[in-house]
């Protein structure tokens, strides 16, 4: 049965519109940004891809034969793994033996599983549940024999939702380092980098636990590029970084000295080879694994891009690499909008843009925002005057930063809208505020959390 995602404060984005022409390009939007939502929820991929023919169990093309294995075991962990652990008991029913995957707090109340636990945790930063989450699913792992297959549902979030600090690294010492990466504007790719240098469970460790039993992983992808290793940190993939890469990366951001003694003692100590490195490429661990991923921030820009075109937008999808600072991103956004106003240039109106990736923010103010809604903060300035032109820039988990929003709009009215509330956005900007902004216009993109996570999504519309 078809799931569908919705944004929950339609109606009041478009009654937002000071123009008909306006309207239009925000329905566009929205209407792009919901589509894209849909293609990449878990329960529809799970049920598209994932298919069981009498003892034969198809996963995106690759087929593997359960008569051939022992008992079966479901583990994993993300934002999307509720979804998919219910999907894929629909699908396996009894020849589950059992199971659990590690989801957001406060949203397990969503899932229908009999055979695979629900265990909620913390994220963006870890806490003692995301601690007994890894340590259960590594006790399935543990427990799993040669002749045993495991299914890993792996999707973004994973990181910090399963935690398992390595020898004298605490658990407060792994948030602490972890919260500085978040606010230090490192990208995703760094700071798995330096968790998994500092994790029993990341960086192929759950694999390693998991040998000699197979071990397949079904992937939902939240990074660039899709790059296995990255993806919650890639706990069952090989580790091609190294503990002088997370040294490097805490450099890099000026961090190190900084940093909890007990992680830098660590990395330190792996440099020098007291401590064993995680398990790289051709690793015998490896022998029986398989990654698979199912969904990507492609296919979510692909469903946006069908949509837009659908709707008689002249659209052109740019990228599913977009990084960069969010607010110099929205500058890029909004040059954009002005050039195709200006020369057609690249698409001829009614145009669309689609962009997809991850930007990040550098925190040095004490407002609250995330960095889809400090895109579209950056960008309202830029477009001020341009009637039908639209800027929406969101995130597929629906959780920007530590908001209840997914991101937010803004349309060449935005800023006469802002004048008549005597609203300062530059000093907004400055102040990391770009949340309390969005409240006050009633422009916050609000969908709640979807249950799904392949990075962010803009869309420039030009009527």
């Amino acid at each position: 049965m078809v799931s569908m995602i919705k944004i929950e404060n339609r109606g009041q984005l478009l009654h937002n519109a000071q123009s008909p022409s306006t309207r239009k390009a925000r329905e566009a939007a929205l209407n792009a940004i919901e589509k894209a939502l849909n293609a990449v929820n878990p329960k529809n991929i799970m049920e598209s891809k994932v298919v069981l023919n009498n003892d034969m169990l198809g996963i995106d093309g690759r087929e593997f034969d359960l008569s051939e294995f022992g008992r079966i075991f479901i583990v994993g962990g993300g934002k999307a793994s509720g979804s998919m652990a219910e999907a894929l008991e629909q699908i396996l029913g009894d020849r589950i033996e059992a199971g659990v995957v590690v989801v957001p707090r406060e949203t397990s109340s969503r899932y229908r599983t009999q055979r695979i636990g629900i265990h909620e945790s913390s994220h963006p930063i870890p806490d003692v549940d995301s601690v007994e989450g890894a340590g259960k699913i590594m006790k399935i792992a543990e427990c799993a024999g040669e002749k045993d297959l495991i299914l890993c549902l792996i999707s973004g979030g994973g990181s910090s939702l399963m935690a398992m600090p390595r020898d004298e690294v605490s658990l407060d010492d792994k948030k602490k380092v972890t919260l500085m990466l978040l606010r230090s504007g490192a990208t995703i790719n760094e700071i798995n980098t330096v968790r998994k240098h500092i994790s029993g469970f990341k960086g192929g460790m759950l694999a390693k636990t998991a040998f000699p039993a197979s071990l397949v992983s079904i992937i939902l992808s939240d990074v660039i590029g899709d790059h296995l290793d990255v993806i919650a940190s890639g706990p069952t993939v090989p580790d091609t970084s190294t503990y002088q890469d997370a040294i490097d990366i805490l450099g890099k951001y000026n961090l190190l000295e900084d940093a909890p003694k007990s992680v830098r003692k660590f990395l330190f100590d792996g440099v020098k080879g007291s401590v064993l490195e995680t398990p790289k490429p051709g690793d015998r661990v490896f022998e029986k694994v398989h990654n698979i991923i199912i969904g990507s921030n492609r296919l979510a820009s692909s469903a946006a891009v069908q949509e837009l075109r659908q709707q008689g937008m002249n659209t052109v999808f740019l990228t599913s690499f977009l990084e960069g600072e969010a607010r110099d991103v929205g500058v890029m956004l909004a040059a954009f909008a002005l050039e195709i106003h200006t020369s057609g240039n690249p698409v001829a109106k009614p145009a669309a843009i689609v962009v997809g990736g991850e930007t990040t923010v550098t925190v040095v103010g004490d407002g609250i925002g995330g960095r889809n809604q400090e895109i579209a903060l950056s960008a309202a300035t830029r477009i001020d005057g341009l009637d039908g032109t639209v800027i929406a820039s969101a995130t597929t988990d629906g959780v920007d930063g530590p908001t209840d929003a997914a991101g937010a709009i803004v349309d060449g009215g935005t800023m006469d809208r802002v004048r008549k509330c005597g609203l300062n956005p530059l000093e907004y900007l400055r102040n990391n505020d770009s949340y309390s902004f969005f409240s006050k216009l009633g422009d916050l993109i609000v969908t709640g959390p979807t249950g799904t996570n392949v990075n962010d999504l803009s869309i420039v519309v030009v009527t």
